[in-house]
């Protein structure tokens, strides 16, 4: 596979996967949620092929909407922890060789902490269980803002505004 085909077929599986979160005119039903888990499952089995074969998707082979989806890809891979895990390690070698973006692994350490019932570092992950929209627990709150100015994430006041407006759906 080029580096052409790769991109091509990222940002093909980034479509799917964006198209089946947007919100639908109805409520979310039983095979709408198995249409979901598939995709997610696929979009893992196949980025973990391609993790296996060349390694991490890097800036300089599929540029930048290449490494967003294939970052977006790994992100979606809860159901599948210990691949999340290879996508995590994967990621940060490419992150440490300049090839990815210090951003993208922020989020997703902090969804591989949150999958393995640890507390965040970047304060990227939210949750909703009837106590009220709010972060998960993050680690060393004080020093939230430094690790996240660090890789190049807004302060968390803002992100944490931008959540509450997307999930209150005034966006």
């Amino acid at each position: 596979m080029t580096d052409d085909e790769l991109r091509a077929e990222l940002l093909k599986r980034m479509k799917v996967d964006q198209d089946i979160r947007e919100p639908a005119e109805e409520p979310l039903n039983q095979e709408r949620m198995a249409q979901w888990r598939n995709i997610d499952r696929d979009n893992t089995a196949w980025l973990r092929s391609v993790v296996g074969m060349r390694g991490w998707p890097l800036l300089s082979q599929v540029g930048e909407d290449g490494a967003l989806a294939a970052w977006l890809l790994a992100q979606h891979a809860d159901a599948s922890p210990e691949i999340q895990r290879e996508f995590h390690r994967a990621l940060s070698d490419a992150v440490a060789r300049n090839e990815a973006k210090p951003a993208h692994l922020a989020y997703l350490e902090d969804r591989v902490r949150v999958n393995s019932g640890r507390p965040q570092l970047y304060g990227t992950q939210f949750l909703d269980e009837g106590s009220g929209f709010r972060p998960h627990p993050i680690e060393d709150a004080d020093q939230l803002d430094d690790r996240r100015a660090a890789v190049g994430l807004e302060p968390f006041e803002q992100y944490e505004a931008q959540m509450r407006r997307l999930y209150e759906g005034d966006v």
